[in-house]
C-alpha cells in the first residue's frame, strides 16, 4: 500500500470537537498520525480511505471538505535507504557428485597375426 496525506478541512469551533475530530481520525484503519493545524485536520495512513473517513468526519462533527489527498513524503526513511550496504550474492553451491564418463570398451588384438585364419 502507499501511504498517503490527507487534508481534511472542518468546522471546529472549540476544544470538544477538535478532541472529537482527533479520536474520530485516530479510531480509522490505517492511521499513522493525525494532527490538527488552524481548522483543518491532517492525517497519514497507509492503505487510507479518504472518502471513508471524511463521511465519518462529517457524520460526528458536521461540515467536512476534503482538501486534498497526496502521497506521504518521507525523505528521513529515503536517506536511510540510500545509505544501507547490499549484501553481496553468492551463487548456491550444490555439493553433488558429478555423474561418471561414458565406459569404452577395450579390445585388444594381437600383434601377431594368426598365419591360418581359418582355423
Amino acid at each position: 500500500m502507499v501511504k498517503q496525506k490527507v487534508v481534511i478541512k472542518l468546522s471546529m469551533d472549540d476544544a470538544r470537537k477538535r478532541k472529537k475530530a482527533l479520536q474520530t481520525a485516530a479510531g480509522m484503519d490505517g492511521i499513522i498520525s493525525t494532527s490538527i493545524d488552524g481548522d483543518k485536520i491532517v492525517v497519514e495512513g497507509d492503505g487510507l480511505d479518504s472518502i471513508a473517513l471524511t463521511t465519518v468526519l462529517r457524520k460526528k462533527l458536521g461540515h467536512a471538505n476534503l482538501i486534498t489527498v497526496t502521497p506521504s513524503d518521507d525523505k528521513k526513511e529515503d536517506k536511510k535507504e540510500e545509505k544501507k550496504e547490499q549484501p553481496v550474492v553468492l551463487p548456491p553451491y550444490y555439493a553433488v557428485v558429478p555423474p561418471y564418463p561414458y565406459q569404452y570398451g577395450y579390445y585388444e588384438t594381437s600383434r601377431y597375426p594368426d598365419s591360418c585364419s581359418i582355423m
